[in-house]
């Protein structure tokens, strides 16, 4: 398997950049509906004006839902998965109903073909795409215990204020319905508090207060747990790691096992040319990397942990450079035993390992000693071309060439 091999089209970041292209033409296309005074054209005789004008407020949440679905497929949720493939459709037959003309105010008779045209073509191309990486999103959804007690009491705290304020709806101002009761708990637990609904009796009055006190605590706890990946995505990035999400989204790319002297050079030819990462256990050199804006993961090259997480199984190739024949056996042997037809390349410290390496299971074994010592010799023999082949593995550029 060879690192030219074309990339893969379909892969997990085109089926990711699909729903993102529909949910923001989906809520551009709501938006222009909403905004409409009056709708015409193909369809505008046979949809009624409040179906039309349903499908552009639910077109506008369609595509805020669908970004939100795609927060889980970097995470290649299973839920977030299933979620898109009932959302495209959504979608599409949203774009489908909303394909008129609108008029605007102050603008005019617009075509909304512009955007729902390609919503449906886009929607309906994603699907496929969606089917096709269906194994890629395969994780389930691992919610701490933290994160769980805060969706519970968030929910629970709706609920209480709810049912509570719909039994008391006599004792408060413009509230009559579940509906009304909901909106109030809603904005109360979130402090917001318009004033359009107030309560008027003492008992009233102590719910409410009880409903500001839970709600606004549930609140804060569902916030804190939100927060909480995000203040471990800047440590992790403080540490020189890459984040989940963005090795997820990792597929024919490169492993870079260990860091040492030779492992420079090899980052300036892969920098550019193919994605990569580096897993290296020395954290202020995955820390530096990390500046350079290169993807590392601090860990043991060796471990099968951190190859799983990086991705070896969708990786092109791997490469093992470091200093210590040994430490790169082991690494070689592991990445071998977890992708059998992934392309190894060693490079051998010490002229005596190539064929230990090789046992190991690298595909080929390069010793750089070796090489410069044979270039040396070709080229005090006098040997046509030695000079070229030095001066272009040591990137010698033709200023330099001219010079001498």
């Amino acid at each position: 398997m060879g690192m030219d091999r074309p990339r893969n089209w379909l892969g997990v970041r085109t089926t990711i950049l699909l729903p993102v292209l529909v949910a923001v033409l989906s809520f551009v296309t709501g938006v222009v509906n909403i905004s409409a005074v009056s709708i015409s054209g193909p369809l505008g005789d046979l949809i009624p004006r409040s179906i039309q004008r349903t499908a552009g407020f639910t077109g506008a949440l369609t595509g805020f839902t669908l970004l939100v679905s795609v927060v889980g497929l970097r995470r290649r949720l299973r839920i977030a998965w299933y979620a898109t493939i009932v959302l495209l459709p959504v979608a599409a037959v949203q774009g489908l109903v909303q394909n008129s003309a609108v008029t605007l105010p102050f603008v005019g008779p617009v075509p909304s073909s512009a955007v729902s045209i390609p919503l449906v073509v886009l929607s309906l191309i994603s699907l496929p795409a969606m089917l096709l990486n269906r194994r890629r999103f395969d994780r389930p959804i691992d919610l701490s215990t933290a994160q769980l007690a805060a969706g519970a009491a968030l929910l629970g705290s709706l609920m209480y204020g709810t049912a509570g304020s719909y039994a008391l709806r006599d004792d408060f101002t413009n509230l009559s319905t579940a509906t009304d009761a909901f909106y109030y708990t809603l904005v109360t637990a979130s402090t917001v508090g318009y004033g359009d609904v107030t309560p008027q009796s003492q008992q009233a009055k102590l719910f409410g207060m009880s409903v500001v006190v839970l709600g606004t605590a549930s609140f804060a706890i569902a916030l804190g747990s939100l927060l909480g990946p995000a203040i471990e995505k800047r440590l992790s990035e403080a540490l020189g790691n890459m984040t989940d999400a963005q090795l997820d989204l990792l597929e024919n790319h490169v492993l870079v096992l260990g860091h040492g002297d030779l492992t420079e050079p090899i980052i300036e030819e892969l920098t550019g040319a193919i994605d990569f990462v580096v897993i290296t256990p020395d954290t202020e050199t995955a820390t530096r990397l990390q500046q350079q804006d290169i993807a590392v993961l601090t860990a043991d090259p060796s471990d099968e942990e951190p190859m799983q997480r990086a991705g070896i199984e969708d990786a092109v190739a791997v490469v093992a450079a470091t200093n210590d024949d040994a430490q790169d056996a082991l690494a070689i042997l592991t990445a071998q035993t977890l992708n059998p037809e992934v392309n190894i390349v060693a490079a051998a410290t010490d002229r005596e390992n190539i064929e230990k390496l090789r046992r190991a299971g690298a595909d080929t074994v390069i010793s750089p000693a070796v090489l410069g010592g044979h270039l040396i010799v070709q080229s005090a023999l006098g040997r046509e071309g030695m000079e070229n082949i030095a001066d272009h593995l040591l990137d010698v550029n033709d200023e330099d060439d001219a010079d001498i």
